[in-house]
């Protein structure tokens, strides 16, 4: 078999699993592989057809990937991860030395604690959720 051929196999190897991963890391070498290939074709020996393969692949690597994660959406985040930086009302005056507060966070009553210890928070004051400490939002304003 010509090692063109296997050069275009490996490339479309590398193709189908970017698709399946989609980390624009793949991509990166299905390009040397496909460079590697035209050398091939061209009639250079394996050494420069390995050269090419390396050199294109660690090239595209550098230059491809960080367009392509600017591109990428960001990460979604889920849980109470989700809630970190939202904002909340206080619904009963939040003051840590007594042990009482409570939020309304989306739509949802929630335990809440001054984030700075000493800090008092009344009721309808807007805070932001800093933390969420188990079933308790740590504010602050």
């Amino acid at each position: 078999m010509d090692s063109w051929l296997l050069w275009l196999i490996v490339a479309v190897i590398l193709g189908v699993g970017e698709m399946f991963t989609v980390t624009f890391y793949l991509v990166a070498f299905a390009g040397g592989a496909l460079l590697a290939g035209g050398v091939a074709a061209a009639g250079g020996d394996p050494l420069l057809q390995g050269g090419v393969f390396l050199v294109s692949s660690a090239a595209l690597l550098t230059a491809l990937r960080p367009l392509a994660r600017k591109r990428m959406p960001p990460q979604l985040r889920t849980g109470t991860a989700a809630l970190t930086g939202r904002p909340a009302t206080v619904v009963e005056r939040i003051a840590n030395h007594e042990g009482v507060g409570a939020v309304k966070l989306e739509g949802e009553i929630w335990t809440a604690r001054s984030y700075l210890e000493d800090e008092v928070y009344e009721a309808g004051t807007r805070v932001e959720v800093v933390e969420i400490r188990g079933a308790t939002a740590l504010v602050m304003q």
